[in-house]
């Protein structure tokens, strides 16, 4: 028994520590779309954001996060508390223990692997926000931010549902993520793109949409392709053990559907893309990817997989939409991330009703406004705070340079630029 025991404990831990890994090379994808989908000149900035938002991350969620999203003993179920620092992992001889009794206490993988796979999360959402403000924010206030959001903000609102809080309570269901992490990134993004303003020369004084293509199609499909590979840790990873023939089949087919939602959403923001536009627009499709995935994210499991490709392709079509719908109202999102993770967080919550019998609307739409109330309304007022102190956007004429410049010193593309100006 207690050979049997410890190898599934390892097995477990691999597992939960290899789909973070998985989950960590999302940043790769982020930044790697993200860059694609800004103007060459800001190239350099929208890179030194992604790398310096995870480390940020990591830090903040290490020190303080981890505690207020997992505490010992919340004071209640709407306030966590606050302790500091990670404890001690899991003692090797109590764990045995467990397996000579011949019962599990929870134990069934390193405390530590469990860290590891949540701050990557933490980190996918503050990823989210980076991208919806490209273009015009200065570096150091959005890393101040990231401060604040992934060390409290995100973490409070993950302890409500995944630490046991008053929304787990109410019966709310968020399997992976679609309203934990992705409709709270899209929530604080929300907050700074009304602060902040749109990029100059976005809208005309009479209304005119002007179009401001990114510079490297290569480089944001093949983010894309990362996040949907990377998305395989972020569900996969979520059902958290794997060592026994029941969990194993929940794994594969949460792989599968998780695929299936992200075809779905491919397939059908090419269709409405060219229905609408008349042309295939990339980054609509590269977007209804995103969208597929951040909308069955919440309920991976229970769906067929037919299902889940309807799923996704419903995100598909509501993120274009939604897309067209913010640019009407002068809401300025670069690489559509508020319309992808946002609109399509809140369609992922209200999916779960169709395959989950354990779901009620009511249970999730109350989890999706509460996430999205406190998110929106305590990032407005970091922001809020950042922009009256030491402000939050680069000069008119530094954002005519680009920001790479002004902030980094360095261009991305130093060849190509200076040809362009000579």
């Amino acid at each position: 028994m207690e050979d049997i025991f410890n190898l599934r404990y390892a097995l477990d831990t691999f597992y939960f520590l290899v789909m973070g890994a998985f989950v960590m090379w999302m940043a790769a994808g982020f930044a790697m779309l993200e860059a694609g989908l800004v103007r060459a000149k800001n190239t350099t900035e929208i890179l030194t954001k992604n790398i310096a938002l995870y480390a940020v991350a990591c830090i903040m969620y290490m020190l303080v996060g981890y505690n207020v999203m997992y505490p010992g003993e919340a004071v209640s179920s709407f306030w966590p508390g606050i302790s500091f620092l990670l404890g001690a992992d899991n003692d090797p001889a109590e764990v045995v223990a467990v397996a000579a009794e011949g019962w599990y206490d929870g134990s069934y993988y390193s405390g530590r692997s469990d860290f590891f796979f949540q701050v990557v999360f933490v980190a996918t959402a503050m990823s989210i926000v980076s991208g919806a403000i490209a273009e015009r924010m200065k570096l150091f206030p959005f890393l101040a931010f990231a401060v604040v959001m992934t060390g409290f903000i995100y973490p409070l609102q993950g302890f409500w549902k995944w630490g046991g809080g008053f929304l787990d309570e109410a019966g709310f269901l968020d399997f992976a993520g679609s309203g934990v992490v992705h409709l709270t990134g899209a929530a604080a993004a929300l907050a700074g793109v009304m602060l902040l303003g749109a990029r100059k020369g976005k809208y005309g004084e009479n209304g005119e949409i002007h179009p401001i293509p990114g510079a490297n199609m290569p480089l944001a499909t093949l983010g894309t392709f990362i996040l949907w590979l990377g998305w395989f840790g972020f569900n996969g990873g979520s059902e958290l053990i794997v060592s026994n023939v029941g969990e194993a089949n929940a794994v594969a087919a949460v792989f599968v559907n998780t695929n299936a939602a992200a075809a779905g959403g491919v397939v059908a923001a090419l269709l409405t893309a060219r229905l609408t536009f008349g042309k295939a627009d990339l980054t609509m499709v590269l977007n209804g990817a995103i969208a597929g995935l951040v909308g069955i994210t919440a309920e991976p499991l229970t769906p067929s997989p037919e299902l889940a490709t309807l799923i996704g392709a419903v995100a598909g079509i509501l993120v274009v939409f939604a897309i067209l719908v913010l640019d009407k109202m002068k809401l300025d999102d670069p690489v559509g991330a508020i319309s992808a993770h946002g609109v399509c967080g809140i369609w992922g919550l209200i999916a779960v009703v169709l395959s989950n019998p354990d779901a009620t609307l009511s249970a999730q739409l109350l989890g999706a406004g509460v996430i999205f109330a406190f998110v929106f309304v305590a990032s407005f007022v970091v922001w809020a705070i950042i922009k009256a102190t030491v402000g939050i956007r680069v000069s008119e004429e530094e954002e005519y340079a680009g920001v790479d410049v002004s902030e980094c010193g360095l261009e991305a593309y130093p060849e190509f630029t200076s040809a362009g100006k000579a």
